[in-house]
């Protein structure tokens, strides 16, 4: 059971089953507890393989046990995501843990990859349980429908699930109008049905000023 503290800590009741979270991230628990690396995001050679190709980079543990373990990563604000049989595209700076038996895997995002500076492939999520994901600042939930699409800044967005159809864009944005930005902005546009999580605060990105 995943439970927030005070919003920046990741609070997972164990009772003999584990939970998979950004390794590091432990910060202290109580009772009996087993601490183990995973290769590749937990997806084993392959996924170990794939992630060096493809630039995805997660490095996890797999925490088993009886007790209460909590996680965090540099104050970083923390929002809980639940899935049912669905799946979460996120990337692997902003997962913090998922279910044990949530299965990850790594996805081509094509130019919005490019756009954002974290390489054209992206980390996904998928199954039944829940997922922590982080944000500098407390994250927004934004809800995308057919008749409303969204546009995102590329270093403000962390995840997205639903039927969703991202586009890499060129555009202007705030402060590209307030004479503030440098060089071509870029944006993402997503269409669909759909959840988009964006944080208030920007990566930097490849395309300069967004």
């Amino acid at each position: 059971m995943f439970r927030l503290q005070s919003g920046k800590t990741l609070a997972v009741d164990l009772t003999g089953d584990g939970v998979k979270a950004k390794n590091g991230s432990m910060v202290a628990y109580d009772g009996r507890m087993a601490f183990k690396k995973m290769s590749g995001g937990g997806e084993g050679i392959r996924g170990m393989v794939t992630r060096r190709l493809t630039g995805e980079q997660m490095t996890m543990m797999e925490v088993t046990g009886q007790g209460t373990c909590y996680f965090a990563d540099r104050a970083s604000e923390i929002s809980l995501v639940t899935l049912r049989g669905d799946k979460l595209y996120v990337e692997a700076s902003n997962l913090l843990a998922t279910d044990a038996g949530l299965r990850t895997g790594t996805t081509f995002t094509g130019l919005r990859g490019g756009a954002s500076g974290n390489g054209l492939f992206t980390t996904t999520v998928e199954g039944t349980g829940q997922a922590a994901i982080m944000s500098d600042g407390t994250a927004v939930v934004l809800r995308v429908t057919t008749q409303y699409p969204l546009s995102v800044d590329p270093g403000a967005y962390i995840a997205h699930q639903g039927n969703l159809q991202q586009h890499f864009q060129s555009g202007v944005n705030f402060r590209t109008l307030m004479g503030e930005g440098s060089g071509e902005s870029f944006q993402i546009r997503f269409e669909g049905e759909g959840l988009v999580y964006v944080q208030p605060s920007e990566r930097n990105t490849l395309g300069g000023d967004v």
